[in-house]
């Protein structure tokens, strides 16, 4: 398959992984938040983030039973069903079925990251990963800003029970998408219990794997911490549901477009290492931009649009290195499970650090926490020279380090 097309169906498919977490992610904060939820329950909302840690328990069944393309489209058609049972239910009283319904959501959206992360592993090969990162990352980000900016203003122009059926009606479409994807032809093991150990052994018999693991653990730790935080920091800066998304919503998705492609592009030309430290000191330096603005009562609205800009560029850049990484380090014949598991651990910290965003930003007020994520983001470097000895040679310092 030529690399255009596997750009055009990487591009699909990360939109569809995107969206479905940009609600849970964005969407759900404003929306409880408007309907009174304290900051500490917007940061327990975190938890709702713990199926994308603990995925790598189910991703053994992904990569032995079925087809990527059946795992990924019966997640996207149940996800819809769920959010249908979700559209009646009272938020201003939340009870078992409510909550059900969004654990449902979440599960199935981990479920269908699996799938399509361990598709997308098995379609390309190592030195199509970084420019191919670029377009996931673009997408992804697109689909983050559908959910969580055009959804939010959605929700206030014409109520939120159009916007969760439109969002069901999205999800019931990519799933008819997914059915015709090109099929991958990667031989799997059947499932057994070497397919539970193996990909888990291959791992730990690496040399440096805890320095690695460190590495995966801290890398974004800095945007996941600050994240829950940002969108009540828009409202208690007087930003309209409108304004969130159509405002700061465009702003960010064609900042996220360029610092993807642009990282992806990096890559092509300097590799998958040389982008995890520099673009990574970008991503780590764009959290200052909300810190500035929370300590500067006088940058108004466009201060926050300016640090909007600044992070969503500079987190593109960032992710499409890290993606490009953890995708360049497993093996194609455990891609679901191996990928469930890299994913898992940069997962858990920032559950960990979301859930306590609340609590922290209360105690010492937005400026101080959104400084402190840029601390909290410093650490990864001490491990980037040992996380670059796993990388593969044909991509680990891109073309200028070929010969010519």
């Amino acid at each position: 398959m030529r690399l255009e097309k596997k750009l055009i169906v990487i591009s699909l498919a990360y939109f569809a992984e995107g969206f479905p977490f940009g609600l849970i992610d964005q969407t759900l904060p404003v929306y409880l938040r408007i309907h009174g939820m304290s900051l500490q329950d917007v940061g327990l909302l975190s938890f709702l983030s713990l199926p994308y840690a603990l995925k790598l328990l189910w991703a053994p069944a992904v990569d032995s039973l079925g087809t990527r393309r059946n795992w990924i489209a019966a997640a996207q058609f149940f996800m819809a069903a769920a959010i249908m049972l979700f559209i009646p239910l009272d938020p201003a009283n939340p009870d078992f079925l409510l909550w059900g319904c969004l654990a449902a959501l979440s599960i199935l959206s981990a479920t269908q990251d699996i799938a399509i992360d361990a598709y997308s592993i098995e379609l390309l090969q190592p030195s199509e990963m970084g420019i191919a990162n670029g377009f996931r990352q673009a997408a992804y980000r697109v689909a983050m800003i559908v959910a969580g900016g055009l959804f939010v203003a959605l929700g206030g122009w014409k109520g939120w029970g159009v916007t969760y059926l439109a969002a069901a009606a999205i999800l019931a479409l990519c799933g008819l998408i997914s059915m015709n994807l090109p099929p991958v032809e990667v031989a799997r093991p059947p499932f057994s219990m070497r397919t539970l150990i193996e990909p888990v052994r291959d791992f730990v018999l690496r040399p440096g794997v805890l320095s690695v693991a460190a590495f995966i653990l801290l890398y974004k730790l800095g945007d996941m911490s600050m994240g829950p935080m940002v969108r009540p920091f828009w409202l208690a800066k007087g930003l309209s549901t409108t304004e969130i998304g159509l405002i700061t919503g465009s702003f960010g998705v064609v900042a996220g477009i360029a610092g993807g492609l642009a990282g992806g592009l990096f890559m092509v030309r300097f590799g998958i290492f040389h982008g995890l430290w520099f673009l990574g000191l970008w991503q780590s330096v764009s959290n200052l931009c909300y810190a500035w603005v929370a300590f500067s009562p006088s940058s108004g609205h466009w201060g926050i649009y300016l640090a909007s800009i600044a992070e969503s560029f500079c987190g593109g850049l960032g992710t499409a290195a890290f993606l490009a990484f953890l995708m360049s380090i497993c093996r194609k014949e455990f891609s679901a499970t191996q990928y469930a598991i890299l994913s898992a651990l940069f997962r858990v910290s920032g559950i960990i650090a979301g859930s306590l965003s609340g609590w922290a930003t209360v105690s010492v007020g937005y400026g101080l926490y959104f400084a402190a994520t840029f601390l909290l983001s410093l650490p990864a470097f001490l491990f980037i020279f040992q996380a670059g000895k796993w990388i593969p040679p044909e991509n680990h310092l891109g073309q200028s380090g070929k010969p010519r």
